[in-house]
């Protein structure tokens, strides 16, 4: 058993006891203690975890809000860091929160990530001091300013931060990759946000986020270090007691990314002096029990100097550096590998190395000296951490964004009993070639760029404008049986076609005209049902005096939008254009049916754009230039054309 762990369960028995010996606040409940640290929970929700360290001159006061940029709407992106900056601006009771940091002697600050923003201050431990941290806390949970003239001057402070992380290629090359890799959840997105929603958000909408998400009941507060729990449980409960349970249920987030389906590339030219490359793929949330061996896994990989990818790529003098990092979150996070090549080494020869290292996994399985290696350098840091009160005070706020602080420990004992097998399979099971997304950074010296205009002032742009001369309105017509019966012409053609003519006005003149050939039996259409499908086809693609090109631009001339088509039982054509235009409209429609010379380099696209002549029925017909009109009518002996004509 470790110092620490004598010294904690020395420290729980000390805390147990003082807190049965005394009455905890009205409304502040016991939850837990685990391993010193015990949490409590106050009846408007806010959660608090307090962890005594007598041996520590210090204290820290963190508070985590289960807000981050996970949570940010359309247009609010980069919402959470930009309250992470307002929230130093002042409160109520608190006017000059920098100043009231530097009276008392805080090291303070504030963090924002994708699932969970806290702050905090570090300070030399007294009453006075929590006392005044604690106060600090309550007011601008619920008092803070967020004011719009401080947003117009943090702003500009928050757009110096995005525009500086704009120089940095590996950075953005990872928010590329990233994009790329999450469709839909807002993991895609980097923290800092658009630059465009950080100039325009509204005021309104910004209050609107912090009123909803800074809450007690949203929130986790730690204090440690040396503290006294009795009384710091009190102050708590003065200060943060008195704060009302909201009315509103929290907004919860719930999209979730499809199964990837395939690799996903980017590719960014910038200006820079290194290349760079990162690939990720998708892994389970951090709470889930296969994470324990994705970290192991990504530790194997990028560890210096044994890890597989550092010899492969740094050792190998393909990469400078590199390096392999699993985002451990709430939903369903990334494992990323990342290596920067000189300009002077071939990107190609570093990016399939990297890629193969990963793929031969499977044929070159971990091996325990590998994982033994790895979780003893992780168990020697994470015992380290628990010395340090100050950084188990912030390091709570990750856990807790994933759901809860108890996280910490059970993923440490996962850690430990994770398998060689576990470790393999996972691996075997996350890293493939259709669940990654590779990305690679380009130098360029001048990189060409189309910039995109913004949309122009619409209403300025339509207020004097008039149109063109009116069009013909037709005429209103009630298509009753009877009025329909009493416009028809009937009639007979040379031939044996028979006409149904329909004359009335119509917008603009349009005219609609339509053609119905029945022909052949059952002896005659024997084996013909692809041949034909084919040959309807095949009518649009040119005759003996155009090609397919020429009717296409002689049907945009006449304003017409025509339709030829064809199967075993008929063939068919529809024809919609104006008045002016219908009888040469109808002249090339009969050459298309007449003159059609089937050209052969037309037959073999039409093949290759169907799957092979005669493979599959349906897929012929559609897939043409029109579709089978007359592909379910009853077979006749005789021909019969319907043309109805509005004008």
């Amino acid at each position: 058993m470790t110092q620490f762990k004598v010294r904690s369960l020395l420290l729980a028995s000390l805390l147990t006891m003082a807190l049965a010996a005394q009455t905890l606040p009205p409304g502040v409940q016991k939850v837990t203690s685990v391993e010193g640290i015990t949490e409590y929970t106050l009846q408007n929700g806010l959660r608090v975890l307090l962890f005594p360290d007598p041996t520590k001159s210090n204290a820290t006061v963190n508070i985590t809000y289960l807000v981050g940029s996970r949570h940010e709407d359309y247009g609010e992106t980069g919402m959470a860091h930009l309250l992470e900056h307002l929230m130093f601006k002042g409160s109520k009771n608190h006017t000059n929160v920098k100043k009231e940091l530097q009276d008392h002697g805080a090291r303070p600050n504030g963090t924002t990530w994708y699932d969970r923003t806290n702050y905090f201050e570090t300070f030399q431990a007294s009453d006075e001091n929590l006392d005044w941290a604690l106060s600090l806390e309550a007011d601008r949970m619920v008092n803070s300013f967020i004011a719009k003239a401080d947003l117009d001057t943090e702003m500009t402070v928050v757009r110096n931060e995005f525009e500086s992380g704009e120089n940095s290629p590996q950075r953005i090359l990872m928010e590329r990759v990233l994009s790329t890799a999450f469709l839909w959840h807002n993991y895609g997105k980097s923290t800092i946000g658009a630059k465009s929603d950080l100039e325009n958000v509204p005021i309104e909408r910004l209050q609107a986020f912090w009123r909803h998400f800074y809450q007690p009941d949203n929130a986790v507060l730690v204090v440690a270090g040396k503290i006294d729990p009795a009384k710091t449980l009190a102050l708590v409960h003065k200060y943060f007691a008195p704060i009302p349970k909201p009315t509103r249920q929290l907004r919860r987030t719930y999209t979730q990314d499809p199964v990837q389906d395939g690799e996903r590339n980017v590719t960014l030219k910038r200006v820079g002096d290194v290349q760079a490359l990162c690939v990720a793929w998708h892994v389970p949330p951090g709470s889930h029990e296969e994470y324990a061996a994705i970290e192991m896994a990504s530790m194997i990989l990028s560890d210096a100097p044994s890890g597989r990818l550092y010899k492969a790529l740094v050792e190998a003098k393909k990469a400078a550096s590199v390096n392999a990092m699993a985002f451990q979150l709430k939903d369903p996070g990334m494992l990323l590998a990342m290596a920067s090549v000189r300009l002077e080494q071939p990107m190609d020869e570093a990016k399939r190395t990297l890629l193969a290292t990963i793929d031969e996994i499977k044929t070159k399985p971990f091996t325990q000296a590998e994982l033994d290696r790895v979780r003893l350098n992780w168990m020697k840091n994470f015992d380290l951490s628990l010395n340090n009160t100050e950084g188990i005070a912030l390091e709570l706020s990750e856990w807790q964004g994933m759901g809860d602080w108890r996280l910490m420990f059970l993923f440490r004992d996962r850690i430990k009993s994770v398998t060689l097998a576990q470790v393999q399979k996972a691996a075997e099971k996350y890293l493939i070639e259709s669940n990654r997304t590779v990305g690679v950074f380009v130098p360029d010296k001048a990189p060409v760029r189309a910039e995109v205009p913004a949309a122009p002032d619409v209403t300025a742009l339509v207020k004097d404008y008039k149109g063109s001369a009116l069009v013909s309105e037709g005429e209103a017509f009630d298509a009753t049986p009877t009025n329909i019966d009493k416009r028809t012409i009937r009639g007979d053609l040379a031939g044996g076609i028979k006409l149904s003519f329909i004359n009335k006005k119509t917008r603009g003149a349009q005219v609609i005209a339509t053609l119905q050939l029945h022909f052949g039996d059952e002896n005659t259409l024997k084996g013909q049902e692809f041949a034909a499908q084919f040959a309807g086809q095949m009518l649009m693609r040119g005759t003996a005096k155009h090609t397919r090109q020429q009717i296409k631009d002689e049907f945009d001339r006449l304003k017409a939008s025509v339709m030829v088509a064809g199967s075993a039982t008929g063939a068919s054509a529809r024809i919609t254009t104006t008045k002016e235009n219908l009888r040469p409209a109808l002249a090339l429609v009969a050459e298309l049916l007449k003159e059609s010379t089937f050209p052969q380099s037309e037959f073999d696209q039409l093949k290759a754009a169907t799957g092979g002549f005669g493979e599959h029925e349906e897929r012929a017909a559609d897939e043409g230039d029109g579709g089978d009109a007359a592909a379910h009518e009853p077979v006749s002996e005789g021909r019969r054309a319907v043309c109805a004509d509005r004008r």
